[in-house]
């Protein structure tokens, strides 16, 4: 078994998301062949956006680190170190009001 050391994970791309342009940076942590789970780690410096996009299937949100705000529609919540939501199926986006880590668990069809 391999065992993941997310501080050190969440220090490194955060650290390349300063460094993007994009000011975002991520890697998939869990999601080898064939699995029906994938999960992500992204990174996003202060400021940054993710785009409005759908999910691909059943997801939760986590943050890690930080402070970003999950937008679909007229619907807002802020989400904090610590904090799990699930995932809207409708279109959304990420907002990061400082600088933020987030797993990303997505069950997939």
């Amino acid at each position: 078994m391999e065992v993941l050391r997310v501080e050190e994970l969440a220090a490194s791309h955060l650290r390349l998301a300063g460094e993007s342009d994009s000011g975002r940076s991520a890697t998939t942590v869990y999601g080898r062949g064939g699995a029906r789970l994938r999960q992500t780690l992204i990174a996003l410096d202060a400021g940054q956006t993710m785009g409005e996009h759908q999910s691909p299937g059943d997801a939760s949100l986590m943050c890690l680190q930080g402070d970003v705000l999950l937008r679909a529609g007229d619907v807002e919540v802020e989400l904090r170190t610590g904090d799990l939501v699930a995932v809207p199926p409708q279109r959304h986006d990420v907002h990061a009001r400082s600088a933020s880590v987030l797993l990303l668990s997505v069950a997939l069809h």
